[in-house]
């Protein structure tokens, strides 16, 4: 493949999955500072606060149903289509959560309204990902496939990124302006970035995979049906793998904005700043981790990345009851830093080896997207509702990422490392 394609390639997986990410954890930080206050109505803050959580981890369940209804198109139409699809469907849902009244002004139409709409984007963002991802990994050159599997994954971090700064600029105002406006610009503003990101997908073509399948008469008639048949056990097997980079994930960017301020005495504005500088840390090694992989292999550095993650999960709480601006980024930066990068810098190429290309997308779709429901988007509400039932001891919570990090390693122990073979020819 020509320089000029790979470049153009890597820059299409990686706009879009950026912008779907920004969107969706705008949402994740703005329910833990605004939502639980001006929408989800409550005079106890807690069960405002665990509303809000319940929210942002209703999207995740849905989510499996967008990876099934646009890896369906994916499989049968193309990874190129859907990818437009998705990403003005989201899009579309973020732009306008900027505009919703308060409860205030609405009553209970305005949660219902929210819920509505984090819905929609549930269902973009489950069909997102796995385009996103298949369109570097199927235009990979085998021995590069890690790196550019990896690229996409940085959108999850670069998304994050633009939201945190995006809230951290506007949490700059005084308080009753982000209260009342100063929230809803980041929202509004996000629909700059899905023009451009279409604009950017508009000039790629359809990967050589699928154009394979299409050429042999592999395409499968109904995806999700052709998957439980012939490759249920990958598909059991991504769902465990995911766990141990998704909870862990939202433990240490998502629910460390909450537990930081009200818990330990941390100003907002110096939680979400640690929260960034740990995004931009494990941005940076996503890609390299990605390299490494192609050299080494993708098992050896997520069994030692879930490995890592299982042993730091006391310390991480030890030095954040430290209470010390210097730990809480130490502690920030290990984990959503550096701990969690080789995961999840491998997690999509690894997916991709183990499933056909007539059923890649659904397959892929339906492991991420699962994991993520069941420990993804419950982490921060499982989290709280541990904390809330152990008089606010951490050890629950901690105990709860052990676990995360034991049955992860026991689903990988069925892979084989296949990064020296043809992908089309590997499952």
């Amino acid at each position: 493949m020509e320089k000029k394609l790979e470049i153009k390639v890597l820059i299409a997986s990686l706009v879009g999955s950026s912008i779907e990410w920004f969107d969706y954890f705008l949402y994740g930080t703005v329910s833990a500072l605004v939502f639980n206050q001006l929408i989800f109505h409550s005079e106890d803050p807690t069960v405002g606060l665990m509303l809000a959580y319940a929210s942002f981890a209703l999207a995740f369940f849905i989510r499996p149903l967008g990876g099934i209804i646009f890896s369906h198109i994916g499989d049968r139409i193309g990874r190129k289509k859907t990818l437009v699809l998705t990403l003005s469907l989201m899009g579309g849902s973020t732009v306008l959560m900027g505009f919703l009244p308060t409860y205030e002004a609405i009553g209970v139409a305005a949660p219902i309204i929210l819920v509505s709409l984090r819905l929609v984007q549930g269902v973009g963002l489950g069909g997102e990902w796995g385009g996103a991802l298949l369109l570097a990994v199927e235009y990979a050159p085998k021995e590069k496939r890690g790196f550019f599997g990896s690229i996409p994954q940085m959108g999850v971090t670069i998304g994050m990124l633009l939201g945190t700064l995006a809230l951290s600029i506007m949490t700059l105002l005084p308080e009753n302006a982000f209260m009342t406006w100063g929230w809803r610009v980041p929202f509004i503003l996000s629909a700059l970035l899905v023009l451009f990101g279409l604009w950017i997908r508009k000039g790629i073509d359809e990967t050589p995979s699928f154009k394979q399948a299409q050429e042999k008469g592999e395409i499968a008639k109904i995806p999700f049906l052709e998957t439980m048949r012939t490759h249920w056990k990958e598909v059991l097997i991504a769902v465990g793998a995911k766990v141990v980079e998704t909870a862990p994930f939202y433990i240490f960017g998502t629910f460390i904005v909450s537990y930081a301020t009200t818990q330990l005495g941390f100003s907002r504005t110096l939680t979400l700043n640690t929260v960034t500088i740990a995004t931009i840390v494990t941005t940076i090694l996503i890609p390299i981790m990605g390299n490494l992989s192609d050299k080494i292999g993708r098992k050896k550095l997520y069994v030692g990345g879930t490995i890592l993650m299982a042993l730091y999960a006391f310390p991480y709480f030890w030095l954040l009851h430290q209470k010390s601006a210097a730990m809480l980024v130490v502690a920030t930066v290990l984990g959503l830093g550096i701990i969690w990068a080789p995961i999840t810098a491998v997690l999509g190429t690894m997916f991709s080896e183990i499933f056909k290309s007539n059923v890649r997308y659904t397959g892929i779709s339906l492991g991420y997207q699962i994991g993520a429901a069941v420990a993804g988007g419950t982490a921060p509400l499982v989290a709280t509702a541990l904390l809330a039932a152990y008089d606010n001891s951490y050890v629950p919570v901690a105990l709860y990422i052990i676990l995360t990090s034991v049955i992860s390693l026991i689903a990988v122990s069925a892979i084989r490392d296949r990064k020296n073979e043809e992908l089309d020819k590997a499952a």
